[in-house]
C-alpha cells in the first residue's frame, strides 16, 4: 500500500502542512509513521481519517475538538460493515487520484520534451508512425 508524504497529503486534501502538524499534536489518534530520515508518512487510511477530520472541523465548522469527538464516535459506534465498504472504495479513489498526479507529471514532461524539439521516439517507432501521417 502506498504512503503519502506530508506534501502529498497537503495537496490531496487542501490543508497546509503546518495545520497537519498541529492536528498531529492535538488529536491523539493522528500518529503518522516516520521514515528512517524522520519524515512523516501517511497511509491511505490515515489520509482518509484526516480528510474526514477536515470535513467536520473546517467544512462543517464544528471546530477541532468537537470534530475529534464526532470522529471518535463514528469510529467506535458506526456500522462496521458499511464502514469497511466505504473504506475500500475510498482507498481505490485515493489510489486513482495519486495515479492521476503521476500521469499529469509524465504528461508535463512529454509536453516539455516536445516543446523543446527533443526526439521523443527512437527510429523504429518513427518509421512505424510514418504510415499514420
Amino acid at each position: 500500500m502506498p504512503y503519502l508524504s506530508i506534501g502529498q497529503l497537503e495537496r490531496l486534501i487542501s490543508v497546509p502542512a503546518s495545520t497537519l502538524r498541529f492536528w498531529e499534536k492535538t488529536v491523539p489518534f493522528l500518529t503518522p509513521m516516520r521514515s528512517k530520515s524522520g519524515r512523516r508518512t501517511y497511509s491511505l487510511s490515515e489520509a482518509a481519517l484526516i480528510a474526514r477530520l477536515k470535513h467536520l472541523a473546517l467544512d462543517r465548522k464544528f471546530g477541532l475538538r468537537q470534530a475529534q469527538q464526532l470522529l471518535e464516535f463514528e469510529l467506535l459506534y458506526g456500522d462496521q460493515d458499511m464502514r469497511a465498504q466505504i473504506n475500500a472504495l475510498r482507498d481505490e479513489i485515493l489510489l486513482l487520484v495519486l495515479d492521476c498526479e503521476k500521469w499529469q507529471e509524465e504528461f508535463e514532461e512529454i509536453r516539455a520534451a516536445i516543446s523543446s524539439g527533443k526526439e521523443f521516439f527512437n527510429g523504429s517507432e518513427n518509421q512505424a508512425l510514418d504510415g499514420i501521417h
